[in-house]
């Protein structure tokens, strides 16, 4: 049982330092187009920057992956489905934890949110696509965030279950990250 609650402890952790970095991504790349605005020369610099400080949170997160699942694979002499069985562990604390700042973001920090981009992305395409589309589109505007929450658990939960099923091979070897190796 404490073995249990150690795993889930120590990824509980792990997956807060990786939930933290994407939030901090997210909040620094929100506030950065805030405060410049709509600035016509500037949109393109915010939009490269943005794109790089984004690289950089996606090389960082997956680096920490790895650091958090070595740590723990040499911590003990972990096998590798422990070993993996922790890296999903912390995909999913790190998935839950970006997803509710997400969710809580749009539906209560910047509500306006959603709706500015929707209404631009209605304004792109509003030429293009038939009224019932519009109208479809539209209907669906109050389940966008409940969707963006979902998708974004999904999206974080997969890719780290994925990260961790290459680096659970790659630090402990074998072949099967599902069966205990003895």
């Amino acid at each position: 049982m404490s073995d249990k609650r150690s795993l889930w402890n120590e990824a509980g952790k792990a997956g807060l330092v990786l939930g933290g970095v994407s939030i901090a991504y997210m909040v620094v790349s929100t506030l950065l187009s805030k405060l410049l605005g709509d600035q016509v020369g500037l949109n393109l610099i915010v939009s490269i920057f943005n794109m790089l400080l984004w690289i950089g949170k996606f090389v960082l997160c997956i680096y920490l992956m790895y650091y958090f699942l070595k740590k723990f694979a040499l911590s003990d002499g972990k096998d590798r489905s422990r070993v993996f069985r922790y890296g999903m562990i912390v995909a999913l604390y790190s998935a839950i934890l970006y997803s509710a700042f997400y969710l809580v973001y749009v539906l209560y920090i910047d509500p306006e949110a959603l709706s500015n981009s929707l209404a631009k992305m209605m304004e792109s395409l509003g030429t293009q696509l038939p009224s019932d589309q519009m109208e479809a589109v539209e209907n669906m505007t109050s389940s966008l965030p409940t969707i963006g929450f979902f998708s974004n658990f999904i999206w974080c939960w997969l890719f780290g279950t994925v990260l961790s099923s290459i680096f659970s091979s790659k630090i402990c070897g074998g072949s099967n990250p599902f069966v205990d190796e003895q």
